[in-house]
């Protein structure tokens, strides 16, 4: 069974790199051949939860696309976009920058699902209005989520289940990785210019049309717009107080979807539309493939031998953690990945006696993990998400495309993640 789990996901993910057949129907294939093979069951892949289908993800993600789709219907979607490429005087390197220093900051508060949920439909119309092409934007955006929800416990699905499995708070958090992230921040900043070198030729008389427009206008709806505000605020505090409420993620979306339906009174097919159904569907086949991967054994033996290889050493365990989560959390999706780690660390941090060396190892989880999830464009849910928005956009974003921008830029990060962990764990404790 181990074998054919390994066989089914390897082609499968071969297909999606490729792009030889939609990642939807290699994603669903391979589901299928798992379940027609025996290589799981039901049981397995919808009921389990280190196994199966990640039903969190899914209905947080149907949650907030239903919202969105509401709140599209406000205009304030395009008063963002016209607001961001006005204070950036029409420049499609300072619109980069700005929009994607908004990304990074809100997924450090909320989740860099939502997140980008909420900042594509914008990304999409500033760019329209500067005709010029959005994928690098999203692309870039896309990266800062990843980057900047590393910085708290809700800001990065891994981060929820490290805080669960290791005991650390909220506030640890902050103290550790936010400062981490303001470092890669810089640095992502300064190198965007040169990850996306060529894609800020913009034609001067649709930056005079730009500038010339007034945000005020765009505002459509402002009744639906307060409902919408109020909802939102209601949500986003679900989210942060979810952990003292005992309220999941997904239910708080889930609810504030309800309610926003309820109040709002908007057309069914206004806000269904909005709902990334094959966006869904892959993350459902992409669960089954790796719960089939977690049921044989396989990433439970590729974590072992991580533990093993450190021999004691708490140093080399950090950096062989935070470079081995990188590379499997750009091949695997980093949740199912840090779901599997996360018991091994444990382990592994109670045979450290200081416990600045213990905490480094889930810093090194943590980083690795989330940095590691912009490597390829299946690394992260909020990497999927954005492909998606740009599919239906019809500004597709290839496999390749992706990941050819995420391997240099996880690499980078995790660069710069390797010296802080070392300093501040081990040469300034």
């Amino acid at each position: 069974m181990t074998v054919i789990a390994v066989a089914v996901f390897v082609v499968a993910y071969v297909l999606i790199a490729t792009e030889w057949t939609h990642k939807l129907l290699a994603a669903l294939g391979g589901a299928a051949v798992l379940f027609a093979l025996g290589v799981t069951d039901t049981d397995h892949a919808f009921y389990s939860h280190d196994t199966g289908v990640d039903w969190n993800v899914i209905f947080l993600l149907l949650g907030m696309m239903i919202i969105v789709g509401v709140l599209r219907r406000t205009g304030v979607f395009e008063y963002i976009a016209i607001w961001a490429a006005k204070r950036a005087k029409g420049s499609p390197l300072r619109v980069m920058i700005l929009l994607t220093l908004i990304t990074a900051v809100a997924s450090a508060f909320l989740d860099n699902v939502t997140t980008v949920l909420l900042i594509a439909p914008v990304t999409l119309l500033v760019c329209d209005r500067l005709g010029i092409n959005p994928v690098p934007f999203l692309i870039a955006e896309v990266m800062a989520s990843n980057i900047g929800g590393a910085a708290t416990l809700i800001g990065d699905p891994p981060n929820i289940i490290i805080a669960s499995r290791s005991g650390l708070t909220f506030n640890d958090f902050l103290i550790h990785m936010t400062p981490l992230v303001v470092i890669q921040l810089i640095v992502f900043t300064l190198v965007l210019p040169r990850l996306f070198k060529g894609s800020f030729a913009v034609d001067p008389d649709k930056v005079q049309n730009v500038l010339r427009l007034n945000e005020r206008e765009a505002i459509q709806d402002t009744r639906l717009l307060l409902k919408c505000g109020v909802v939102l605020l209601a949500v986003f505090a679900g989210f942060i107080g979810h952990a003292l409420f005992h309220i999941e993620p997904a239910v708080v979306a889930l609810l504030g979807a309800g309610l926003l339906v309820l109040i709002s009174k908007v057309p069914t097919k206004d806000y269904m539309s909005s709902v990334e159904w094959q966006t869904l569907l892959f993350f459902a086949g992409l669960f089954v493939m790796v719960g089939a991967l977690v049921k044989t054994g396989v990433i439970g033996d590729l974590a072992d031998r991580v533990g093993d290889a450190t021999g004691g050493r708490p140093l080399l365990a950090v950096m062989l953690i935070l470079v081995v989560s990188a590379i499997l959390s750009g091949i695997v999706d980093n949740i199912p990945y840090v779901a599997t780690m996360s018991p091994v660390v444990l382990e592994l941090t109670k045979g450290v006696s200081d416990p600045a060396h213990a905490h480094a190892l889930w810093w090194a989880l943590a980083a690795g993990a989330d940095f590691g999830g912009n490597a390829t464009a299946v690394g992260a849910s909020a990497n999927v998400v954005v492909i998606g928005i740009a599919l239906r956009a019809g500004n597709p974003i290839s496999f390749w495309e992706f990941t050819r921008k995420g391997v240099v830029m996880t690499a980078i990060t995790i660069l710069v993640a390797a010296p802080y962990l070392w300093l501040r764990y081990f040469v300034l404790t």
